[in-house]
């Protein structure tokens, strides 16, 4: 597949878990809820694998590294996604989400010796900008009470945990192993790891057999986790997670146009801002290095 189709699979599949995720709020635990999206997509994705007979098999070495990316991907930065969303709104979880922008950049240069451009930093202060002016009125309607501080530390951590799993994921590329079969150990890895987390916390092992739920679950498990996942860190692989991370300005803004067709959203002046920004921002980001 193309970059772009790569691309636009990522950010058209995320845009809408904003809304999916809703539904897993509720009865369930939202950490049990992370622990059983990862163990479905793991379970499709061996599937697929054995299948496709693809090899399943990989060093001790390799599997410590493929721990660690779902510890860090999958498992971390799932738990503090899922636990900001229940004190803060999904807009200013976005809003610190897109920082992973420049996290990437730093991770780059600091792991892999890779030189920050001038232009990607311009980029990133676009879409970053553009992304606060979209949901500006919910930043300054956060208070700052104890709830809110701690909503926020958690999107703050999640955001590094997902930068970090990032660099582990482009080590993993970098030492030629595939994708798909990285995914699939890696999910089930963190999917134990949230379930340990989960059980530890003293959170209830539950279930919730509503059509909303399941579908939601699967929604999240099939196209969020497996088909998302894939396409991202196969984009990743090819130009660099620094560049990829600009799918983090692009997705809020298919999110505002689901919002604003099934929520009724309203526009204003520094919503059209905000989006033209972030446009701007993704194009020079994603623009050909030049030699």
């Amino acid at each position: 597949m193309s970059n772009l189709s790569l691309y636009l699979i990522s950010v058209l599949i995320w845009g809408s878990t904003w809304l999916v995720i809703k539904f897993q709020l509720g009865v369930v635990s939202p950490i049990v809820s992370v622990a059983w999206r990862f163990a479905l997509a793991a379970m499709m994705l061996l599937l697929y694998a054995l299948y496709r007979r693809r090899p399943l098999r990989f060093p001790a070495r390799d599997h410590v590294w493929i721990a660690l990316q779902g510890l860090l991907l999958f498992g971390l930065n799932y738990i503090g996604v899922y636990l900001s969303e229940q004190y803060l709104t999904s807009g200013l979880v976005a809003v610190v989400y897109s920082l992973v922008i420049f996290m990437n950049a730093l991770g780059m240069r600091v792991f892999f010796g890779q030189p920050i451009r001038s232009t990607a930093v311009i980029a990133a202060l676009l879409g970053v900008a553009g992304v606060m002016l979209v949901f500006g009125r919910e930043v300054l309607a956060v208070s700052s009470g104890d709830n809110e501080l701690h909503g926020l530390l958690l999107a703050v951590g999640s955001t590094v945990f997902a930068s970090l799993g990032n660099m582990v994921a482009t080590r993993n590329h970098r030492s030629h192993l595939p994708v798909l079969q990285v995914n699939a150990w890696s999910m089930l890895y963190g999917a134990v790891f949230v379930a340990g987390i989960a059980l530890a916390s003293g959170a209830r092992p539950r279930f919730e057999l509503s059509w909303p739920y399941l579908a939601s679950l699967v929604f999240l498990a099939l196209f969020g986790s497996a088909l998302a996942f894939g396409a991202y860190l196969t984009l990743m692989g090819r130009i660099g997670a620094d560049r990829a991370a600009y799918t983090a300005v692009a997705i809020p803004i298919v999110a505002l146009l689901l919002s604003s067709a099934f929520e009724h959203l309203r526009w204003h002046i520094e919503t059209f801002t905000g989006v033209a920004a972030c446009i701007a921002g993704t194009v020079v980001g994603l623009r050909r290095r030049t030699a």
